[in-house]
């Protein structure tokens, strides 16, 4: 007995972790589906939808107070025809008695009212017809006011959505957090750095070549000798500014040592004079 309790427990044991699994599967399964589906889900197409299916509603509204309607009409054109006819079989019943027969006037009144029994129930028929024909009118129109109401709406959070899309996407493209704004950032980084790195390959290849390092292929054989020559008279055009620098600075110098001398000279003669005139004074 102990045994067989063990193997029911252990098979049931076993049927409940399959069953487990498979709902585990199933419910993330089903979670992966609702995330696909919410990313693929556009709120104006789905406003639109609805806005469709309303209409669709809708007509079939007014498809049903039309047939009520019709049903109605032909109710009504079998009441006059039979109207007509009993006028008819009164009319046939008066002449028959003026005539004498009796019995001909009888006939004539007893069909009368058989016509009056079918006027009574289309009668009937159509006080249903026109009450459904009213309910469904009513109907009709208030389903018309909701989806005029909801057409507004889904304009208006279709106008919104649309609003708050462009904002983001302009967001994104300014901040860079979009993916293709990303990639064109790498891409203008990655540019820059080439350009840098081909400026400075290109200003060390002109250095090595100016001092000698690196000769040109497509120089003349002697083209190092004009090379030393145009140093040389760089050389030279430096040397000779330097001097031209040289003779102005002297230039000006000379000028201003001739008129200290010279105002030396005239206090030397404003001296004397003033030293002879004691003199004279003591002469006399």
């Amino acid at each position: 007995m102990r045994r067989r309790w063990l193997a029911t427990a252990l098979h049931d044991e076993g049927m409940v972790a399959p069953m487990s699994v498979v709902k585990r599967v199933s419910l993330i399964f089903k979670a992966k589906a609702n995330k696909q589906l919410d990313r693929l889900e556009d709120p104006r197409e789905t406003l639109d939808y609805s806005y469709q299916r309303q209409l669709e509603m809708l007509t079939q509204v007014r498809r049903g107070v039309a047939d009520v309607a019709t049903s109605r009409k032909r109710v009504e054109l079998q009441m006059n025809t039979l109207q007509q006819q009993q006028t008819k079989l009164d009319g046939q019943a008066r002449k028959a008695l003026g005539s004498g027969r009796e019995d001909l006037a009888r006939e004539a009144l007893t069909r009368k009212s058989g016509l009056e029994t079918q006027i009574s129930d289309l009668q009937t028929q159509y006080q249903s017809l026109q009450a459904d024909e009213e309910k469904l009118t009513a109907a009709s129109q208030r389903l018309q006011a909701k989806v005029e109401a909801f057409r507004t709406q889904k304009e208006t959070i279709k106008a919104t959505y649309t609003a708050a899309e462009a904002q983001t996407r302009i967001g994104e493209a300014v901040s860079g957090i979009s993916e293709e704004m990303g990639d064109v950032g790498m891409a203008v980084q990655r540019a820059q750095d080439k350009t840098a790195q081909m400026q400075a390959r290109a200003g060390a290849i002109d250095e090595l070549m100016a001092s000698g390092a690196l000769d040109d292929v497509t120089a003349q054989p002697n083209d190092d000798i004009q090379r030393e020559l145009d140093q040389m008279g760089a050389t030279h055009d430096v040397d000779r500014e330097l001097e031209r620098l040289k003779g102005e600075l002297g230039q000006g110098e000379a000028p201003r040592e001739i008129e200290g001398s010279a105002s030396g000279a005239a206090g030397n003669g404003q001296s004397g004079t003033v030293a002879d005139k004691p003199q004279a004074g003591e002469g006399s």
